[in-house]
């Protein structure tokens, strides 16, 4: 199935108009033409078959002829990962976290953090894509980036783990201590891992210190991992 994405799409609307990107992409592209059917999600949960009423590679016009709403998670995965050095290996954890099941992503500026800089817009494309050759329904959310202190101290509803290598520090198995059906955060540090005082200070914000193995992982190796494992815990 090729699934589009236009995110201002509402449950009762009638008929869609593609963005100029999707509309090139369906008339010239893949060459649809009047009377053909489309697969497109509002990134919101909800899939929408269309009937094209005009294929023209400016502005594609089509009339939704049935609507079905994904069915809802049980829990919510917020992870929350310090930029990697190399762009790329963060992007590629963007696309695989989507693939796996991710509901929202926070960039974290961490003591040992070697990039501080992020492509928002870019991460965003990396999302829609994944989103759609995954066939899902719903667009993670991917914030803007944040210091690690800030964060650390902020209200954050649900289950909250630190993932550090730390040694000498107490850590507890994630598979053991993640319980199903509930809302996670998990915080994922830089290729030099957390820094004592980051991983004392998250403790004393009730942040429970966990391990994802005994491997050393990097950092998007670590998400990804952490990712699996919360998916897992929740199969039904």
């Amino acid at each position: 199935m090729q699934l589009f994405y236009t995110p201002n799409i509402e449950k009762t609307d009638k008929q869609i108009v593609f963005p100029k990107d999707e509309s090139r992409h369906i008339a010239k592209v893949l060459r649809k033409s009047a009377g053909d059917t489309l697969k497109v999600t509002n990134g919101k949960g909800f899939l929408f078959t269309a009937e094209i009423i005009t294929a023209d590679p400016k502005q594609c016009l089509a009339n939704i002829i049935e609507v079905e709403a994904e069915r809802p998670k049980k829990y919510r995965l917020h992870l929350v990962v310090a930029p990697t050095k190399m762009n790329d290996r963060y992007e590629w954890f963007l696309e695989k976290a989507t693939e796996i099941g991710i509901d929202e992503i926070t960039p974290i500026i961490c003591d040992h953090s070697e990039r501080k800089t992020i492509k928002l817009n870019r991460y965003e494309r990396v999302l829609q894509s994944a989103m759609k050759q995954s066939l899902h329904f719903s667009l993670p959310v991917i914030n803007e980036a944040i210091n690690f202190s800030e964060f650390a101290a902020s209200g954050t509803d649900g289950q909250k783990f630190i993932a550090h290598c730390e040694d000498g520090m107490e850590r507890f198995s994630l598979k053991n201590q993640a319980k199903p059906q509930e809302n996670i955060t998990i915080l994922i540090g830089p290729e030099g891992d957390f820094s004592a005082e980051e991983v004392k200070l998250a403790i004393k914000n009730n942040w429970k210190p966990v391990s994802l193995g005994d491997s050393r992982l990097r950092t998007e190796t670590a998400a990804i991992v952490a990712c699996h494992t919360v998916a897992l815990i929740n199969q039904d």
